[in-house]
């Protein structure tokens, strides 16, 4: 199973969408977000992981699905700086949905054991809350006791599994209902920090319009992070392509540039953005077997832990599509073709070099434990959090400042 994609589109026109937030917007006022200790922070306990300071962070979400035996020794080979634990979600009442596979395997043995062993290196930990659907999504922002019972019950289950804060991951919300989201947000993270002045939260926000105007609405009511979702730029029924292009052979604009642009000018700091990664691909049945090859019929995720034999196999030779940045491998399928188009260590490099040369806070991934058995991904990301990426893509030294 893997989380349903998003198309990315631009819902409404970006004035309209800021318009409409700054208009209904009344937020209380937040705490400033944390970037990094203040010297006038009260001293954590020496348990207690550091509060990311930006510029290398590495966010990784691990989903319920990947919650078996070999998870938790993975997650403790994976050099990040938070762990996002997916996901919880609510009933109509707001009360948490206690009997669906995500609560349950976060609350369960493998989940407590993630937890268990990032806290030992040092890695933060987000329980992530997720509300999905357009018509969930207006009744509960139309619900005010819905909402609090939900803000209550997710800080008592934070204090349960003993994480260090929350990310907020909402999905299909009519633009009209931003501010209320911005608002609950708000409202969660100074619930969590009554508990725990160091806890952080977090959203998870889409690479388009409406996701921007998302992003602008949390950080405006205080959030810490803002995880830019920079993938489901292809998705089933679209033509093939890269989930996380840096160029179009469509012409299209839409870019992980694109998006980042969005967000800078709408006004979502960029050391508090995330941007995030896709560590999977996309598959569909081709008309031929060059690149850029018309699909034949719907495409589908492509998990590579799930086709390390693929991978493998000698007479399988994938190209570089230098245009999308992205690994192209097209096989044989009965009479016919199947191109895979799928980022791999090689072609997530310059997309990291764009988190650096953005100055964002970090870089993230959907999803840890799509990428186990392939040794590459890991030490990718060890490289990033050592912050060498722009140095080994020729972009500046190690070390050096970013402009």
């Amino acid at each position: 199973m893997t989380r349903r994609p998003l198309a990315v589109a631009v819902l409404v026109p970006v004035a309209v969408t800021v318009a409409l937030v700054i208009a209904l917007w009344h937020p209380t006022d937040p705490e400033p977000p944390t970037t990094a200790r203040s010297s006038t922070s009260t001293t954590p306990s020496p348990t207690l992981p550091p509060i990311p300071i930006p510029g290398h962070e590495v966010y990784g979400f691990v989903p319920y699905w990947e919650m078996d035996d070999g998870i938790v020794a993975h997650v403790g080979q994976t050099d990040l700086t938070t762990l996002a634990v997916f996901s919880v979600t609510h009933r109509k009442d707001g009360s948490l949905a206690s009997t669906e596979n995500g609560y349950k395997r976060i609350t369960g043995q493998v989940g407590r054991a993630l937890i268990a062993v990032a806290h030992d290196r040092g890695i933060r930990v987000d329980l992530v809350y997720t509300s999905f659907g357009t018509a969930k999504n207006a009744a509960f922002y139309g619900d005010p006791d819905a909402q609090a019972r939900t803000i209550a019950e997710l800080t008592a289950l934070v204090a349960d599994l003993g994480v260090d804060g929350i990310n907020v991951d909402v999905e299909q919300l009519d633009a009209e209902h931003i501010p209320a989201y911005g608002a609950f947000v708000g409202r969660l993270r100074a619930a969590l920090r009554e508990r725990d002045e160091h806890a952080l939260v977090s959203v998870a926000t889409t690479a388009n319009v409406s996701g921007s105007a998302m992003a602008l609405a949390a950080s405006l009511s205080g959030a810490d992070r803002i995880f830019m979702m920079g993938y489901d730029y292809r998705v089933s029924g679209s033509e093939p392509g890269a989930s996380a292009p840096l160029g179009r052979r469509d012409g299209s604009q839409k870019t992980l540039a694109w998006s980042l642009d969005l967000y800078r000018d709408i006004g979502v700091p960029a050391d508090r953005t995330i941007l995030g990664l896709p560590l999977y691909g996309m598959s569909w049945p081709v008309l031929g077997p060059e690149v850029g090859a018309a699909a034949s019929g719907k495409g589908s995720v492509w998990v590579p832990r799930q086709n390390l034999d693929t991978l493998a196999d000698p007479s399988a030779t994938p190209a570089y599509d230098a245009t999308e940045d992205v690994e192209v491998l097209v096989v044989p399928e009965g009479d016919a073709w199947r191109a895979i188009y799928y980022d791999t260590a090689a072609s997530l490099r310059p997309k990291l070099a764009l988190a650096d040369d953005r100055g964002l806070a970090g870089a993230g991934f959907w999803a840890i434990g799509y990428e186990r058995g392939l040794a590459d991904y890991t030490k990718l990301i060890a490289t990033f959090r050592a912050g060498e990426i722009l140095s080994e893509t020729g972009s500046r030294e190690p070390g050096a400042s970013t402009p």
